[in-house]
């Protein structure tokens, strides 16, 4: 903010001692005697002075609200000096402690008549800056003092909104400028995970789901890793019989190694031949196999419901991912081909977006970005052109709610969209509209008519309608209002019930 725009933008508006109703007409500057005031604006602060008359050597109280703008919350530690500069030089009186926080009460007694340029100082933790305020004239002795301001702005139309109100209200106001948004396209969308980004863990045998390890969603799993152990079910055979298969094999394949023994003996002395050794080696091989598996059905058959053991089958990750569901129970009994878990990938996500088939077809290109909010939420995700990718665009129309599929691929993850989450998508586009951006916490609904304030002193506002003409993010593009004004970003909805209260009209709707 420059400080020509702040010399620029100074307002007055007639008022008497104290924090009385900004709405009283000021056509011409104050009568005799009466209290002026005027509001200006810095960088850091706003100062709101409701000044006495001045006249040479006659002291006058210059009751100065100041504001800390970042915040918008009074200034309650610091130092505020009145300033009339002249061509003679600087006449100065300063206060250092509040009357009340926000009040600072300054007593100046103009050395001389003559005009002025009133200037305030304030020096305070926030920073030190001075802020013009205008024109002002000190009337000779004894005659009664006037302010000449460059602007007056007055009517019946004017709301009253008093600082301390402001002050304790979440508040803020902001000058209003032209400023360009992206062109978009907006609609309902959904997080999903990318094609391939998920997959499903079943069974591959008959079994019991065992307890150790046991994951959960939300766990993060590596490439490889055991996620689930799976103790198989041996069907139609009895512990008995494998216990006795066991044994015959253990006999067999005993009495294998001995006659292996007895020929690789024999064929150190040439007694038998090669071929018989290779034999006698594949008949043992074969024992122990079969000895192998009747060992490990005994195990299975005798392990505690859902414990592991050797007998166990592992159930792997295929990627590394994130656990998103788990669809059984330790010591669980599943069939082949059920559900165990599934596993997705964090990213990348896609974002299924419902369009008018008409918005569709103005997506050409690479996206410019996109901005996403949660149902409920007044925060904005912004992701940039450089993590998106048009994945593509659905060849028919929904037939229950006429639009169009468009998938969008966004470098971000889950743990920051949630799969599945429901998002209110805008994709902005390469084009740009210009005009008048202000925020849209402005916006006020006054029954169904998009309204804004516009500030027109420290304590004077207008109500003014609007007309909204796009949006992006947490910004609209607006007619109605003129570069310069003063534009209350937060807190309409206070002036408006304010305004309501005052005029003894009913809030809610009419039946």
């Amino acid at each position: 903010m420059s400080r020509s725009w702040m010399a620029s933008s100074i307002l007055a508006v007639v008022a008497v001692i104290g924090c009385r109703e900004a709405g009283t007409p000021d056509h011409a500057a104050p009568a005799h005697g009466e209290t002026w005031s005027v509001t200006a604006w810095g960088e850091r602060y706003e100062v709101f002075s409701e000044t006495d008359a001045l006249a040479a050597g006659k002291a006058a109280t210059c009751n100065a609200h100041v504001t800390i703008l970042e915040g918008f919350a009074p200034l309650k530690d610091g130092k505020v000096t009145a300033i009339l500069r002249g061509a003679g030089g600087d006449q100065a009186a300063e206060r250092s402690t509040p009357a009340r926080d926000g009040i600072y009460p300054v007593e100046i007694t103009p050395a001389a008549a003559g005009a002025f340029e009133l200037v305030f100082r304030v020096e305070a933790p926030a920073g030190s800056e001075e802020i013009p305020a205008g024109s002002v004239r000190v009337a000779d002795a004894g005659a009664p003092g006037e302010a000449a301001t460059e602007t007056h702005v007055s009517g019946p139309e004017a709301i009253s909104f008093l600082k301390e109100q402001q002050w304790r209200t979440e508040f803020a106001t902001a000058p209003v400028s032209e400023a360009t948004i992206k062109e978009s396209v907006a609609g309902p969308g959904r997080v999903t995970a990318a094609a391939g980004g998920e997959v499903t863990l079943t069974a591959a045998v008959d079994g019991t789901v065992a307890s150790n390890p046991w994951p959960f969603p939300g766990l993060d799993v590596a490439k490889g890793s055991v996620v689930l152990r799976l103790l198989p079910r041996i069907v139609g055979r009895s512990l008995p019989d494998l216990e006795a298969e066991t044994t015959s094999l253990e006999a067999e394949a005993d009495a294998a190694r001995h006659r292996l023994a007895r020929l690789v003996e024999l064929l150190r002395v040439e007694a038998t031949s090669v071929a018989d050794v290779e034999r006698a080696r594949a008949a043992l091989a074969g024992l122990e196999a079969r000895l192998g598996a009747a060992r490990q059905g005994v195990k299975a058959t005798t392990a505690p419901a859902g414990s592991p053991s050797d007998a166990s089958l592992s159930v792997l990750a295929p990627w590394s991912g994130r656990v998103a569901e788990v669809a059984v129970s330790p010591g669980q009994t599943v069939s082949a081909g059920a559900l165990l878990a599934r596993i997705v990938r964090l990213r990348p996500l896609w974002i299924v977006m419902a369009l008018r088939p008409e918005d569709v077809a103005r997506v050409r290109g690479r996206p410019a970005g996109l901005l996403l909010r949660r149902p409920g939420s007044s925060g904005v995700i912004a992701i940039g052109a450089d993590q998106l990718r048009i994945v593509s665009r659905s060849p028919e129309v929904d037939r229950v709610t006429g639009t169009l599929g468009l998938i969008v691929e966004a470098d971000r993850d889950a743990s920051e969209l949630p799969i599945g989450s429901a998002v209110e998508a805008e994709l902005l586009l390469p084009g740009e509209k210009r005009g008048i951006v202000v925020p849209v916490t402005a916006l006020v609904d006054d029954g169904g008519v998009a309204v804004v304030y516009v500030q027109i002193g420290g304590e004077g506002f207008l109500r003014r309608e609007v007309r909204v003409l796009a949006r992006q993010g947490t910004e609209v593009l607006v007619e109605g209002l003129s570069p310069g004004e003063r534009l209350v970003t937060r807190g309409g909805g206070a002036i408006r019930r304010s305004a309501l209260l005052s005029s003894g009209a009913p809030e809610g709707h009419v039946h």
